[in-house]
């Protein structure tokens, strides 16, 4: 499954109103390392299907929910447990950071 692309249309229903953990990645085009972090995403997705939402949300077309979360330095990941933020990481890191974060 690939990640799913959030908008503020769906946010609710597919971050804060998940059964299951979410990781979001907020990133741009222009950024390098959100560049990088991408085929990292990509194999989270096809790794955790079914077990965890990894979703990517594009700064520059939603900066109304990247102010909503204060995002100040992409690429920025935030991980959702029953709606709630219950981690951060700022910054390119290693694939196994992110899954132990979904843990």
């Amino acid at each position: 499954m690939a990640e799913l692309k959030i908008t503020k249309d769906n946010f609710t229903a597919e971050v804060l109103e998940s059964d299951i953990p979410v990781l979001v990645d907020f990133w741009a085009t222009w950024c390098g390392p959100c560049m990088m972090l991408a085929p990292t995403i990509e194999e989270l997705a096809e790794e955790l299907e079914g077990k965890a939402k990894i979703c990517k949300v594009n700064v520059d077309e939603e900066a109304e929910l990247a102010t909503m979360f204060r995002i100040q330095s992409i690429p920025t990941v935030m991980i959702f447990k029953h709606g709630e933020v219950t981690d951060m990481v700022v910054g390119l890191r290693p694939k196994d950071v992110y899954l132990e974060k979904l843990q």
